[in-house]
């Protein structure tokens, strides 16, 4: 039996992204019915236990024209009976002549490849971001004539022309984001379907967390850092403020995570003479992540806006840590303070302050009954407020599943 929903995300799976694999193992659990198409295969080595978990089959696109011209062309012969056939093309020349790209033609190629590949049965597709992986999915629902739906994150929405997000939102029938940040800016773009763009917390599965482990406050400060080292994790403003903690303080910073910046950041942590105190450990599957969050004083995430507007939506990392009851250290970017009260349930400075990030560290460094009570009532804010139960009876009812709601949930 063919699948009735189609999922498109840029790549799958990945370990960067466990906030999406959380949500289709919750629609799976919950009853939908759907295949994953991705742009691109995984590059990471290794998978977390949810996607393990997640059952749903899953079809790979032709990341380049080059790499398979003769299923393109084949597709595109499948596709001229369709009936958006005519219209995407007038769809494509127009965005072509705003976004004279390759990337914009290879999206066009994509989107005959999964238009001809979607079964008969398919009646919705949802996607994951906004940029290229909504411009494949909109030509798509173009040529099948399918309603179509996205959920939009950070980059994506920020990196985007204002242009192209303002006519995929005319054209889809929802998008959901992550963030009441996400939510004003997004409406502002397009004002005139704001009633179509709508709050969704990711929230955290605390099933897949085990209970914070009992607080220890003597010995070596550990430091912990989990995000790719790219320009709008801030992570040179970390490096700089571990530079100036006090020379008498005894800690350690680990940082988890790929990207391409971290050849950068180990040359600047030798410039710095903070190497020694520093264990780069690269992408690592989730329980890896969890134990690091369970031997963590602090967990530091020093988000910002890259020159390019990139930046983070409300990171999921920050809400693992805080479940873990770890006193987190963070900036006010995005909806970071959505999450986060200052001095309440974590610590905020203000982004490119690698002195604020100092003094914040070295006042929770002297002060261990300071960190227990911000990781404790940091952890209680993320229970009560952001699991991600919530989030997926809203996706399944949108998707058209009966779904329960709690006594407590109805309240």
């Amino acid at each position: 039996m063919a699948n009735k929903f189609a999922i498109v995300m840029k790549g799958y799976p990945r370990l960067s992204e466990t906030f999406i694999a959380q949500e289709l193992l919750g629609l799976q659990e919950a009853g939908l019915d759907f295949s994953i198409y991705a742009l691109r295969e995984p590059h990471d080595d290794a998978t977390h236990p949810v996607h393990r978990a997640i059952t749903a089959p899953v079809h790979y696109l032709p990341e380049y024209i080059h790499d398979a011209p003769w299923r393109i062309v084949k597709s595109i012969w499948i596709c001229r009976r369709m009936p958006g056939f005519r219209k995407v093309w007038g769809l494509f020349w127009r965005d072509l002549r705003r976004d004279f790209t390759r990337n914009r033609i290879r999206r066009l190629g994509q989107a005959f490849v999964l238009a001809s590949d979607l079964p008969n049965e398919t009646k919705w597709i949802y996607v994951h971001f906004l940029h290229t992986p909504a411009s494949v999915t909109r030509y798509t629902a173009c040529l099948r004539d399918l309603p179509w739906s996205c959920s939009a994150h950070a980059k994506d929405i920020y990196t985007t022309a204002d242009w192209d997000k303002r006519e995929k939102i005319a054209d889809l029938q929802w998008l959901v984001t992550c963030t009441a940040a996400n939510v004003d800016f997004l409406r502002n773009v397009a004002p005139e379907n704001h009633d179509k763009i709508e709050l969704l917390y990711h929230g955290l599965d605390l099933e897949r967390f085990p209970a914070p482990a009992p607080s220890e406050c003597e010995g070596c400060l550990k430091i912990l850092s989990v995000g790719r080292a790219v320009a709008k994790k801030g992570y040179p403003d970390v490096l700089n403020a571990l530079a100036a903690l006090p020379k008498d303080l005894d800690w350690t910073f680990e940082h988890i995570g790929g990207g391409d910046d971290l050849d950068h950041l180990k040359t600047r942590a030798n410039e710095l003479g903070i190497s020694k105190h520093i264990k780069w450990r690269g992408a690592q599957p989730q329980e890896a992540v969890i134990a690091a969050y369970r031997e963590a004083d602090i967990f530091i995430l020093a988000s910002r806006i890259a020159d390019d507007g990139d930046r983070d939506g409300l990171p999921n990392v920050l809400m693992e840590a805080q479940s873990q009851n770890i006193a987190c250290v963070a900036t006010r970017v995005s909806a970071i303070p959505e999450l986060i009260e200052d001095q309440k349930t974590g610590w905020l400075v203000e982004p490119n302050d690698p002195v604020g990030l100092a003094q914040a560290i070295e006042t929770l460094a002297h002060n261990p009954q300071q960190r227990i009570e911000l990781g404790t009532a940091g952890g209680r804010r993320v229970r009560t407020h952001f699991s991600h139960e919530a989030g997926i009876r809203d996706l399944a009812k949108r998707f058209g599943l009966a779904v329960e709601t709690s006594t407590q949930d109805a309240a």
